[in-house]
C-alpha cells in the first residue's frame, strides 16, 4: 500500500493540469495522458514533455495520478484487445513514472457472457506477471456489467485471490460502489477485509440509484449518495482523494471533504 500523507484533489483535463490544480484548491490531481477512448501511446501535456510536467508539479507541491485509458480491458478472451491493452497498460505506467507520477488507474476490466470468469482472473494475473511496476497500478471497482471483475465484493475478492503475492493496488470510486451494489458507506470496510489496501478514492455522488449499474457521477448532494454517507465512506478508506464530479461544483466538493475530514 502506498505511505503518502492523504491529499484531497480532483480529474483535471490534459490542458495545464497543474495550473487547474490552483484554480480547483486541489492538493493532488488525476488527469490522462492522451485519448481517454483511443489505442495510441502516452502524451505529455506540457511544452517541455515530461521533464517540464513533473519539474512543474513538484515546483507547485501537486502530486499526479495517471487515469489510464478506458479501452483498456487485460480480463478479456479477445486476444485483439487484451494483447494490445497489456501494451498500453505498460505504456502508461512508463510514462507515469517519467512524470512522478503517485499511481496508474485502471478499471478492473470484464469478460465475455459465454467465457469462464475464471479466464478473466487469470489474464489479469498474467498481466502482473508480465509488467514492470515502475509505479503503483490501482485497479479501479467498476459499475456495471454482469460479467465484471471489478463489480461486486465477491468479484473483487476472486480478483485479489488470483493476485496473490503481487502488489496490486485498490481505488474505491464511490459512485461504481453504490451503483455496482456494494452498500454505503459500508463500501470501504468492506473492500479492505478484502484487499488489505485502498490507495486512493474517487470520491464521488452517484445520478443512478443503488444496484442501478449506471455510472454517472454527480456533485456532493446532487445525487443518491447522502453527504454523510460518501464521508463517512472515504474516512474508513483513509487515502488520498480524487473528485471526479462536474466541473462547475468539484471545488466545493474537495473543501466540503478537506472540512469534514479535518485536514
Amino acid at each position: 500500500m502506498t505511505d503518502l500523507p492523504r491529499l484531497f484533489g480532483g480529474h483535471v483535463g490534459q490542458d495545464d493540469p497543474i495550473g487547474q490544480a490552483a484554480a480547483i484548491g486541489a492538493d493532488c490531481v488525476q488527469f490522462f495522458l492522451g485519448d481517454p477512448q483511443g489505442w495510441k501511446g502516452p502524451e505529455f501535456p506540457h511544452p517541455e514533455g515530461a521533464a517540464g510536467l513533473k519539474a512543474q508539479a513538484e515546483e507547485a507541491g501537486v502530486r499526479i495520478y495517471i487515469h489510464s485509458p478506458y479501452v483498456i480491458n487485460v480480463a478479456t478472451s479477445n486476444n485483439r484487445i487484451r494483447i494490445p491493452s497489456r501494451k498500453i497498460l505498460q505504456q502508461q505506467v512508463s510514462a507515469a513514472a517519467e512524470i512522478g507520477a503517485a499511481g496508474v488507474i485502471v478499471h478492473g476490466g470484464h469478460v465475455t457472457k459465454d467465457d469462464d470468469p475464471q479466464l478473466g482472473y487469470d489474464n489479469w494475473r498474467k498481466t502482473f506477471e508480465r509488467m514492470d511496476l515502475e509505479v503503483p497500478v490501482f485497479i479501479e471497482n467498476t459499475a456495471g456489467g454482469n460479467n465484471s471483475m471489478a463489480r461486486r465484493l465477491e468479484s473483487i475478492a476472486r480478483l485479489w485471490d488470483a493476485l496473490d503475492g503481487f502488489d496490486a493496488g485498490f481505488c474505491l470510486d464511490t459512485c461504481h460502489a453504490w451503483a455496482g451494489g456494494i452498500e454505503m458507506p459500508e463500501a470501504a470496510e468492506k473492500i479492505l477485509a478484502i484487499t488489505g489496501r485502498i490507495d486512493l478514492v474517487h470520491a464521488n455522488d452517484s445520478q443512478g440509484g443503488f444496484d442501478s449499474g449506471r455510472d454517472r457521477h454527480a456533485n456532493f448532494g446532487d445525487g443518491t449518495i447522502t453527504v454523510d454517507s460518501l464521508v463517512d465512506c472515504i474516512a474508513t478508506a483513509g487515502s488520498s482523494v480524487i473528485c471526479e464530479t462536474p466541473s462547475a461544483g468539484i471545488a466545493n466538493d474537495i473543501e466540503l471533504l478537506r472540512t469534514r475530514l479535518g485536514a
